[in-house]
């Protein structure tokens, strides 16, 4: 086992765990949230098994998700703009559980959170299609187009994974109002996979061909 990215892989586990804990449980005033909980566990304990997987199976792979510096100011732009998303949602979440401003009834958190666990089965899905993903956007030293399985669908199927993935949190946390702060995602995503492919067409051969046999970016005949 190569104990550095082990390392590193515990100390951002840990770093994320605590922060959106923060975030979610400061503005509640206490740790009774029942729904922060739930989603604490829906989204940590399927994270912290990928990761021991990926130790495993592929460490390049996690050296990789675990690279989060972009390069290009664009996307250091949508990386900022993603995390104050983030950090509004949660904290407004936390105060509409506090001070009960609109609630909605248990069983919307319990189907979203059976949403966010299919996402997160066809982001794992994505990741083992394909060994090139990073967090950063690059072309990658002998990277190859990746059209088949859920890339010969859409263009983006990580993308896809995160919509859902992202738009059911808000209503796992049982509130509207984070779930309208999280519709930023899609114009904020939507400006990721246009620097994105740009920088597939110049460097990477055969995406341009690619991209003419798929069509959908997202989500099939709709995006």
């Amino acid at each position: 086992m190569n104990r550095k990215l082990f390392s590193q892989a515990i100390v951002k586990f840990l770093t994320g765990f605590l922060l959106v804990g923060i975030l979610l449980f400061l503005p509640v005033g206490s740790f009774d949230y029942w729904q922060g909980w739930l989603l604490m566990g829906i989204l940590f304990v399927p994270m912290f098994a990928a990761g021991l997987i990926m130790m495993k199976k592929n460490p390049l792979l996690l050296q990789k998700r675990l690279n989060a510096k972009e390069e290009q100011t664009e996307q250091k732009e949508v990386v900022l703009l993603s995390g104050l998303m983030f950090a509004a949602a949660f904290v407004l979440a936390g105060l509409n559980y506090r001070f009960a401003w609109i609630v909605l009834p248990a069983w919307v958190s319990w189907a979203a959170a059976a949403v966010f666990l299919l996402a997160y089965a066809l982001y794992a899905e994505v990741l083992r299609e394909n060994t090139y993903l990073s967090r950063t956007i690059e072309v990658q030293e002998n990277q190859k187009v990746i059209d088949t399985g859920l890339y010969g669908i859409v263009r983006h199927p990580m993308y896809m994974a995160t919509l859902f993935l992202f738009l059911s949190m808000p209503l796992v946390l049982g509130s509207v109002i984070s779930f309208v702060i999280m519709l930023a995602y899609i114009p904020i995503i939507a400006k990721r996979i246009s620097n994105e492919e740009q920088v597939l067409e110049a460097g990477l051969e055969g995406y341009v061909e690619y991209k003419k046999r798929v069509k959908h970016k997202v989500i099939p005949f709709v995006w």
